[in-house]
C-alpha cells in the first residue's frame, strides 16, 4: 500500500471520529437542555399554581360569629371540614358587641365575623385584626310575628299600637342599632317590653309567644319559617347592615384562619349565604 493511500485513510478515520464526537456532544447538550427546560417549566407551573391558591387549612379553627350567621356558618363549617381533612371548626355565636369585647379581652379565637362594621371596628382599633376586614354579605331587618300574624301587623307604625308587645335587640347590638335607625327613619318612638343581647333572643321571644313582634333580620325569619312569619317595611332600606369578616392578629391557627376567611368569600359560600337570605355586598 502506498504512503499516500495510508495517509488518506488516516484522514478519513480522523474526520469520521470528529463527526461522531460532534454528534455525541450535541446529543448530550440537547438532553441536558431538555431536562433543564422541563425542570424550569415544572417549577414555573408549581409557582403559578401556588400563586392565588387558597391557603391550606389544618388543625382546630375557632370562629366568633354573629348570632344571625348560626345556621349558615354551621353548614359552611361542615363543608369546610370535609374539604380540608384534619380540620375542626368550632363556632362561638352571639351578639357581635359581646364577641368583640371577648376578643379584645384576650379570648382565644382565629376569626371574627361581625354583623356590623361598628362592632368590627372595636376589634380593629385595638389591633386585633390581621389585615383589613372584608364585607362578605349584607342583611336587612324585617318584623317577625307568630304564624298567621294574629295582631295583623302591617308595618312599623303598628308596633306602637297600645297592647302590642315588642322585643328589640339592645342598642349596642347590631340588630338593635339597625332597629333604632329604622324607627328614626319612620319618625317613631317605640318602647319594647324586652331588650335582647342578640337577634336570636329577640326571635325566640316571638316563638314562645312572649311578645307579638320583634325586629330581626330577614335571614332569621327565613331560617325559622315553620314558626314565624315576616312583615317587610320600607324603612328597612335605611338600616341595611354590612357583615365584615377578618382573621385575628393573635389567632392560634393563623393558616386555618386565613383559609376559613378565604372560604367564606368563595363562590360556594356566597351561594349558600344568598340562599339563606343574605345579600351580596
Amino acid at each position: 500500500m502506498s504512503t499516500r493511500t495510508t495517509a488518506t485513510r488516516r484522514l478519513a478515520v480522523a474526520a469520521a471520529a470528529a463527526v461522531a464526537l460532534s454528534l455525541g456532544v450535541t446529543a448530550c447538550g440537547s438532553d441536558g437542555g431538555s431536562t433543564s427546560s422541563t425542570a424550569s417549566s415544572s417549577a414555573g407551573s408549581a409557582g403559578t399554581s401556588g400563586t392565588g391558591s387558597a391557603p391550606k387549612a389544618h388543625g382546630d379553627i375557632t370562629v366568633f360569629a354573629a348570632a344571625s350567621l348560626k345556621e349558615t356558618f354551621t353548614d359552611l363549617g361542615k363543608k369546610f371540614e370535609a374539604a380540608n381533612p384534619g380540620t375542626k371548626v368550632t363556632f362561638n355565636f352571639g351578639g357581635s358587641s359581646a364577641l368583640a369585647t371577648s376578643i379584645n379581652s384576650g379570648a382565644p379565637a382565629d376569626v371574627f365575623a361581625a354583623a356590623s362594621p361598628a362592632t368590627m371596628k372595636t376589634v380593629t382599633d385595638a389591633g386585633g385584626a390581621s389585615g383589613e376586614p372584608k364585607t362578605f354579605v349584607k342583611n336587612t331587618l324585617t318584623i317577625a310575628v307568630p304564624k298567621g300574624n294574629p295582631k295583623h301587623i302591617a308595618g312599623l307604625k303598628d308596633l306602637t299600637t297600645s297592647g302590642v308587645k315588642v322585643a328589640l335587640c339592645a342598642k349596642e347590638v347590631p340588630c338593635g342599632a339597625a332597629a333604632q335607625t329604622a324607627l328614626k327613619a319612620a319618625g317613631l318612638n317605640l318602647t319594647p317590653v324586652t331588650l335582647e343581647q342578640d337577634v336570636k333572643g329577640a326571635l325566640t321571644k316571638v316563638e314562645l309567644g312572649e311578645v307579638d313582634a320583634s325586629l330581626v333580620y330577614k335571614t332569621d325569619v327565613q331560617s325559622d319559617a315553620a314558626k314565624i312569619d315576616g312583615v317587610d317595611f320600607p324603612e328597612a332600606d335605611k338600616a341595611v347592615n354590612d357583615y365584615p369578616i377578618a382573621a385575628l392578629a393573635k389567632a392560634p391557627n393563623k393558616d386555618g384562619a386565613a383559609a376559613f376567611v378565604a372560604y367564606v368569600q368563595s363562590p360556594e359560600a356566597k351561594q349558600a349565604l344568598t340562599a339563606a337570605g343574605f345579600q351580596a355586598p
